[in-house]
């Protein structure tokens, strides 16, 4: 069972939660807004009697001409393909109704690997079921205090906490717990 999701940062930071000395509010001043943004696409991985896995793929964007903002719907095939090979077995997919996984080029890809390879859509707005938000959550609050002079070291520490989570699979255990969601054996 496969969890696919995605999401962004920017160079403004999420809002976080710090210690400052009484009655002064602390404030972090950041430079370079709107210079850029670090694109994440993500799956979680469960299959009963193993280790959960997570794979994930990392694009920045700088703005310039002809770049891609974010990914393509061959880039989401290849993830696929990526976790194929790496899980070594069938794929039960399960992601949300993002308008780039509707396309037609990647239903014609799920039909000719149909032997391998199950889609299941989300409902419209369904976080709470997906467990791939609760990465998205983990790394969020890593860099939410994170007042980057540019993008390289958002991007940096988006991928440091990435791998993190990576070799802690309690962590992806405790994201899939937390959608109420149980695998049977």
């Amino acid at each position: 069972m496969v969890f696919e999701d995605e999401a962004g940062q920017s160079m403004t930071p999420p809002r976080a939660r710090t210690w400052g000395r009484k009655g002064s509010t602390p404030v972090v001043r950041v430079r370079g807004r709107g210079s850029g943004r670090v694109s994440m696409a993500g799956m979680t991985c469960y299959k009963p009697g193993e280790r959960s896995r997570l794979i994930y793929a990392i694009r920045e964007y700088r703005g310039r001409k002809d770049e891609p903002k974010g990914f393509g719907w061959k880039d989401y095939r290849d993830l696929v393909i990526r976790a194929r090979t790496q899980l070594g077995g069938p794929i039960v997919l399960v992601w949300d109704n993002l308008r780039m996984h509707l396309v037609a080029p990647l239903r014609e890809f799920f039909e000719v690997n149909a032997d391998w390879l199950t889609v299941f859509q989300l409902p419209t707005y369904a976080p709470d079921l997906n467990p791939q938000e609760g990465i998205w959550s983990l790394v969020k609050r890593d860099i939410g205090n994170l007042a980057a002079a540019d993008l390289s070291q958002i991007t940096r520490a988006v991928k440091r906490k990435l791998k993190m989570i990576q070799y802690r699979p309690h962590l992806i255990d405790g994201c899939l717990t937390g959608t109420g969601l149980a695998l049977d054996p």
